[in-house]
């Protein structure tokens, strides 16, 4: 065997054990944990400001940086990889695996244009330009005012919720979880629990965030 060839072999399982590992943990886990902060929006304002930005020490941001941002990004290069290579048979093979398969692929270039939006208005933008946290009336006021961040943000957590929730019984397999179809199965129920719950908690603290923003007309340039 050609040795080259066997190192790209190896090096291509890697990254596809890497990549679905880190779309699980830590991108999942934070992800749910988040929009559960999010739902503080049905205390207060001040309760939202607290549990979503309150991380305002460095070390903080730091360990933000590195749990969250750093695998988004690994995950990211590795999924624009994989849709090079993609070769979706929907109309010669119209099975539901097939469509369920470019559906994820379809949901990857989506999440991955919301999620780089929402890092840079929500966490980057803030701090680097303003040299402060999002600050709640801010969201607040867009999300009620200006009906395309509304829309952007409907659409950016539905493909989130699919691709999270469609994506365990992938990470299942990858990682030997799912050795049967009764297991297979299972993880595919489990997938979809995920999808309805995340769903529901994201639009849930949209809607919250909706109400109040009347609250906080956003200014006319």
């Amino acid at each position: 065997m050609d040795t080259t060839t066997a190192h790209g072999g190896h090096a291509a399982f890697f990254r596809a054990k890497l990549g679905s590992l880190l779309a699980i943990a830590p991108l999942g886990i934070w992800a749910v944990f988040h929009v559960w902060n999010n739902l503080s929006i049905f205390k207060s304002g001040a309760e939202w400001q607290q549990d979503v930005t309150g991380h305002q020490h460095p070390v903080a941001l730091a360990i933000t940086t590195i749990v969250v941002l750093a695998p988004l990004l690994l995950h990211t290069l590795w999924g624009l990889a994989r849709l090079r290579t993609s070769r979706p048979n929907n109309v010669r093979y119209g099975y539901f695996e097939n469509l369920k398969y470019l559906l994820q692929r379809l949901s990857a270039v989506g999440v991955m244009l919301f999620l780089g939006a929402h890092v840079w208005e929500a966490f980057l933008h803030p701090r680097l330009i303003e040299h402060q946290a999002e600050r709640f009336e801010d969201i607040a006021g867009a999300m009620h005012g200006e009906p395309a961040t509304l829309i952007v943000y409907l659409l950016g957590t539905l493909g989130v919720a699919y691709h999270l929730g469609n994506g365990l019984s992938g990470f299942a397999m990858s990682w030997g979880l799912a050795t049967s179809r009764r297991a297979l199965r299972g993880f595919e129920a489990a997938g979809i629990v995920l999808f309805v719950v995340f769903l529901a908690m994201s639009w849930a603290a949209i809607y919250g965030l909706w109400t109040v923003g009347a609250a906080y007309p956003v200014p006319v340039d």
